[in-house]
């Protein structure tokens, strides 16, 4: 089996309400998803939703380096040999991890798909049943995230993951008012985005929060200050997790020497797909290190694929997918059942894509052939 046509499509998801977190507002999702073609016909989708922020990419960059790079040098290869696959794209180009997640992510639908099998039997099969959904909360006022939270409860949810980064003060209220509002047995998570900057800020917003009863505190500093999440984790009871500044094994491999976090957030945009999320999977388990998967708010075809990753390994506590809930318009049919997820037995992915929703929301395409 050779890879033998890729198409490139370049399109905005458009979302229900404004997604707000500390360092941006979005409208819509850019993102670029990859139909994969094999000589023998299976066809395989895949997702790349880069955030310049984060990886340095941007929509129009990963278009390109798909385009120009990655896609004509992985024409011709096995898409199952995914050792090989992720070899070849890092002798290519370094880092850029949305373009070749995407590219990581054709290949295991078509893997799956070729063996008839979920993409978690690929993977060591599947562990968990269900995860509970966590709502995102974006930054606004706190009386309006409180609002928010409460109307998301009577739907089911038990958790909230509260954006925040901009005054501590105000973060502070945000948080008091959510919490006054769900009471005591919701879990809170907040995710600050890097928005406090350095551990001394951070400790001081903790001391502002001692009595709100937060599950964990997310990526408070700026994303390369491993020693001010070494500093926080040493002068504060909360739990701790990486996001922003967990991208690649290098970076793992200090967290676990550092002991910089007792959560890692996994997220297959950062790391370069399906296949590498395995690997920080594996070292964060040797080291006891609990993970979450992550979203860049990928439509139903990525957010499947992080998803495919959380039910096969048991270190796995909590998934954060939640983009196909956020647009108005997707190009999948990945199923939620509010407040959990459960993943079908499909073959692949298991996600069917709309190809008249996916021409709809193409800005700009291209077709890559051998």
């Amino acid at each position: 089996m050779k890879i033998k046509e890729i198409e490139l499509f370049a399109i905005n998801l458009p979302l229900i309400d404004p997604f707000i977190i500390s360092y941006a507002t979005y409208d819509s999702i850019q993102s670029i998803i990859v139909k994969m073609t094999t000589d023998d016909g299976i066809v395989g989708y895949g997702e790349a939703v880069p955030d310049e922020h984060i990886t340095g990419e941007t929509w129009e960059s990963t278009f390109q380096v798909l385009k120009n790079h990655l896609a004509p040098a992985v024409i011709g290869l096995d898409p199952r040999q995914f050792e090989k696959l992720h070899d070849v794209m890092n002798h290519v180009v370094k880092p850029a991890p949305a373009a070749k997640a995407a590219i990581d992510i054709a290949c295991f639908d078509i893997a799956g798909k070729s063996m008839n099998v979920p993409v978690y039997q690929l993977l060591g099969g599947r562990y968990h049943e269900k995860f509970p959904i966590t709502h995102v909360l974006s930054i606004g006022e706190p009386k309006k995230m409180a609002e928010e939270a409460a109307q998301k409860m009577e739907l089911g949810y038990t958790s909230f993951k509260m954006k925040v980064g901009t005054e501590v003060a105000k973060d502070v209220a945000r948080i008091k008012a959510v919490r006054e509002r769900v009471g005591q047995d919701i879990a809170i998570r907040v995710d600050v985005n890097q928005g406090w900057g350095n551990a001394a800020t951070t400790l001081k917003a903790l001391r502002g929060m001692k009595d709100l009863n937060i599950d964990w505190l997310e990526q408070p500093v700026e994303d390369n200050d491993i020693d001010g999440l070494v500093e926080i984790k040493a002068k504060s009871d909360i739990t701790l997790m990486i996001d922003e500044g967990l991208r690649s094994e290098r970076d793992m491999r200090e967290v676990i020497a550092k002991r910089a976090a007792d959560k890692a957030n996994i997220k297959l945009m950062k790391c370069g797909g399906i296949y590498p999320a395995m690997k920080l999977a594996v070292m964060a388990e040797m080291a006891g290190i609990e993970c979450q998967i992550g979203s860049m708010v990928e439509s139903s075809v990525g957010s499947a694929a992080g998803f495919h990753v959380a039910f096969s390994k048991k270190i796995m506590g909590s998934v954060e997918l939640t983009g196909p809930i956020k647009f108005s318009k997707d190009i999948g049919n990945l199923k939620y059942d509010i407040p959990f997820i459960q993943l079908n037995e499909k073959p692949g992915l298991g996600v069917d894509v709309d190809e008249a929703v996916l021409h709809e929301l193409t800005a700009f395409s291209e077709k890559i052939t051998g």
